[in-house]
């Protein structure tokens, strides 16, 4: 499982299915409120018509001198119309050639072609006006009646809509995207935990998920994800069974035939005739074949159960790291005096929480290499301890245990030095007995402490130096 990619795309899609309901229906709203303005507005202009005969009324009379307007006399409807809106309503009256007679003169403009009522919407002082003009016969003869009121809803449908639909459901969406955002993640949390722990799970470590702790819909692709593992292990484990037999039906026919081959090989060295010294290089050589056929069976059994028996199947233990190192000097030391080398240690009290046996065995196969690809006159050192720090110097691995092992041999080049933990892979020249599963052998049962060996060059730029670091 990807951090993200799957749970951040199922997060973003869930969100957006939720906001966009919301903002459809937001979108729905303000269509309504245009309606609804829309309706309103028809009902404007059919009460301005119905208010132009009475303004037609209310002229009464010609003027007594020429050239004056016609009495006005404004009809009481008309007259409350107008006091009610003030600033809002306006009036004008007007000759068939446009000339305003009564009212306000930026009303006037061309007469209607026709007697039926006309409407249209103008801006007046930043005021937008629904104007309804008609003519009409009046008292004193065929006059233009234009009445306008500057509360249009229609035409103040952007404010409305701006501050009491779309802003309040910006400010609504917003919110519940927060809300919705917030829910969401806590939904998915489990989810997240669950990718989680199988993102930072070993290797090696097939054991089943716990269904309960996940959701329902997510319980049959952890059953399907337990089925895996249940058959990648049962796979793992039938291949680490073989090799195991197999190393387990070697070991027993492998130490007879070399205790006859040793005994051989004794008898033919205490016979120094000419005639026999074929015969005892013959031995020796199915002596040392023997020796490396049973030390290549030991190593794979090993392997098998260093793959087999992680931390997670058994309980840790305190092992005492200083006594692990002594405990191996005593067992290599005849080995190393019989090649002259200085087998030495440099320990300090350390102690960590792992499994001994397979320390032990990591431990040996790095003293072993070490002692057989040593020249004759070299020193290996063996040490543990903790990581000394620097002062004024922040060191990740300070204070940490390790484990260390260092001769002064040949060494390994550095693009060797990959390749050599690797199953079977021995170096280009490399001479002497040896099947290439030492330290191969050695950093699984690193990985299985949860760290890995460091392969540097020794002191002076000499040898090889092998370094296990324990983590915290």
């Amino acid at each position: 499982m990807g951090s993200t990619g799957i749970t951040s795309g199922l997060q973003r899609r869930l969100v957006v299915l939720l906001l966009l309901p919301l903002t459809l229906l937001a979108l729905v709203n303000a269509w309504f409120d245009y309606r609804s303005a829309d309706s309103v507005t028809g009902q404007l202009d059919r009460q301005l018509a119905a208010m132009l005969p009475l303004l037609s009324d209310s002229v009464v009379a010609q003027a007594q001198v020429a050239g004056d307007p016609p009495v006005l006399l404004m009809a009481p409807p008309v007259e409350q119309y107008l006091r009610e809106r003030p600033g809002q309503a306006v009036y004008a009256i007007s000759d068939a050639n446009g000339n305003v007679l009564h009212g306000e003169t930026w009303l006037a403009g061309t007469p209607p072609s026709s007697d039926e009522p006309e409407f249209r919407s103008e801006e007046y002082s930043g005021v937008v006006y629904r104007i309804a003009t008609q003519r009409m016969a009046t008292s004193v003869g065929e006059l233009v009646m234009r009445l306008g009121d500057g509360s249009d809803p229609r035409q103040q449908w952007a404010r409305t809509v701006l501050y009491r639909v779309l802003l309040p459901n910006i400010i609504l969406i917003g919110l519940a995207g927060f809300a919705v955002n917030w829910a969401v993640r806590r939904a998915l949390r489990p989810l997240l935990a669950l990718r989680e722990e199988v993102e930072h799970r070993s290797p090696r470590d097939l054991s089943a998920l716990d269904v309960q702790a996940s959701p329902d819909e997510v319980r049959p692709l952890v059953r399907s994800l337990n089925r895996l593992f249940g058959l990648v292990n049962a796979q793992a484990e039938s291949q680490r069974r073989f090799v195991a037999d197999a190393a387990h039906q070697l070991r027993t026919p492998l130490a007879g035939l070399q205790s006859q081959v040793e005994a051989w090989a004794q008898q033919a060295d205490a016979q120094e005739t000419d005639r026999l010294e074929l015969a005892t290089g013959q031995v020796h050589k199915l002596r040392d074949a023997t020796r490396r056929t049973s030390q290549l069976a030991n190593q794979l059994l090993a392997l098998s159960r260093a793959d087999a028996r992680t931390l997670h199947a058994q309980p840790l233990q305190r092992v005492d790291l200083k006594q692990l190192c002594e405990t191996l000097l005593e067992q290599y030391l005849d080995a190393a005096t019989a090649r002259r080398i200085d087998l030495g240690l440099d320990v300090r009290p350390a102690h960590v929480m792992g499994q001994e046996w397979l320390l032990r065995e990591l431990l040996g196969n790095l003293v072993d290499n070490a002692v057989k690809y040593t020249p004759a006159g070299g020193s290996v050192t063996i040490r543990c301890g903790h990581i000394a720090g620097v002062e004024g110097q922040l060191l990740p691995d300070a204070g940490a245990a390790y484990l260390e092992v260092e001769d002064d041999g040949a060494g390994i080049p550095q693009p060797e030095r990959s390749r050599v933990l690797e199953r079977f892979y021995r170096s280009p020249g490399t001479t002497g007995e040896g099947n290439g599963l030492g330290l191969a052998i050695a950093d699984e049962i690193a990985h299985t402490h949860r760290s890995h060996l460091r392969l540097d060059t020794g002191f002076q730029g000499r040898g090889l130096r092998i370094t296990l670091v324990f983590p915290p």
